[in-house]
């Protein structure tokens, strides 16, 4: 069977429709493969982008927390501890009346302390009159303060001299979490 000359030139013009027909239903298929390409792509590179500052931002967030937690430590060695407020009180006047005694300097009164509380915290001031024969002594004691775990604050320091004696007074806070305090009426119990 052989093809006349028109039926070839009608099955090109057929095979030419047929490719011009497949190639307008494919392309569109094919740029919206390619187009969808495109945007996994992309948001694949968002999603790496996201992940990088993740990673980045995990290891600055993990220093922080190492540094928050130093702060942290220290800030407790700065706080006094103890049961009772009495017994934080009285730890306070050891504490100052040790730093007076290891700075040559006489302690010559002390006062009852006298305490603030506010938002779980517990703010106690304590005052003490001292004598000393020596200035340096007044600096020493005062350095001893400033280096003191827990730290004393000093909120008033007046010092006199009348001959060969320096004389004054000094009121220190120290500070505790009044939350983890039993009170006066429980220990009395």
């Amino acid at each position: 069977m052989s093809v006349s000359t028109r039926e070839k030139k009608i099955l090109m013009l057929a095979g030419l429709v047929a490719i011009i027909f497949f190639g307008n239903s494919m392309f569109p298929a094919i740029g919206s493969i390619y187009n969808e390409r495109e945007n996994n792509i992309g948001s694949i590179q968002l999603d790496i982008g996201r992940e990088r500052r993740l990673i980045e931002d995990t290891l600055r967030w993990r220093e922080r927390r190492i540094e928050s937690q130093a702060e942290q430590t220290e800030l407790e060695q700065q706080v006094f501890s103890g049961d009772t407020i009495p017994i934080i009180e009285a730890n306070i006047q050891r504490e100052l009346s040790q730093h007076a005694r290891d700075s040559g300097i006489t302690v010559s009164s002390t006062r009852l302390a006298e305490r603030l509380s506010s938002d779980g915290w517990l703010l106690i001031s304590q005052e003490m009159s001292f004598r000393t024969d020596n200035a340096g002594n007044t600096v020493s004691f005062l350095q001893k303060l400033e280096e003191s775990q827990p730290r004393l604050r000093v909120t008033d320091f007046s010092v006199n001299r009348s001959r060969n004696q320096y004389s004054g007074s000094i009121t220190v806070v120290g500070f505790a979490r009044s939350a983890d305090l039993l009170t006066e009426e429980v220990a009395s119990r």
